[in-house]
């Protein structure tokens, strides 16, 4: 893995509003391939992205589900990032997917999409967040308050193991 890449720092609609809607089925090949893009910001090499080409391929059926919870952050008509949110009990949720497309990423578009999906749980009677984390995304995660939990094999990479956080949000416990 290469070293840390340095954040984008400049862009010509950088002062353009974000918003976030629900994404569309439509969308599913735009959001797993932003989803690779995102992925390789962090260093990774081709095979390993080959691996985790599966597991990061959002399918417009995962969108429509009522199980499910996808957003996107738009900033025009570019999509900026997304998150998919999956409800495991009444009460416990998981981040299933969260990420932003490398241009924007530093600017707030993370933390703003975080913030969102949290609200989205709450208001469905949630009471707890999963996450299972790229190690890169860890210190956003426990930024955002997430405490960890353990750890996980990954879905994609044979012998690596992922972090697990857990968010509990203020006023859900």
């Amino acid at each position: 893995m290469n070293s840390l890449p340095p954040h984008n720092t400049g862009s010509p609609i950088e002062d353009r509003p974000v918003t976030l809607v629900p994404a569309r089925p439509e969308e599913a090949d735009i959001l797993g391939d932003l989803a690779i893009r995102s992925k390789a910001f962090w260093g990774y090499d081709q095979a390993f992205l080959a691996a985790c080409r599966e597991e990061l391929t959002v399918e417009s059926d995962a969108i429509d589900s009522p199980e499910n919870h996808y957003a996107v952050a738009r900033i025009g008509k570019i999509i900026a990032g997304f998150y998919a949110l999956a409800q495991l009990r009444d009460n416990q949720w998981e981040l299933d997917a969260l990420f932003v497309d490398p241009p924007f990423i530093g600017r707030g578009i993370g933390s703003r999409l975080l913030a969102h999906a949290v609200e989205t749980a709450v208001a469905a009677g949630g009471r707890s967040i999963r996450v299972q984390s790229d190690p890169w995304a860890e210190t956003f995660y426990r930024r955002a308050g997430a405490i960890p939990v353990g750890f996980e094999p990954s879905g994609s990479i044979p012998g690596r193991i992922l972090p697990v956080l857990e968010l509990v949000p203020v006023g859900s416990a």
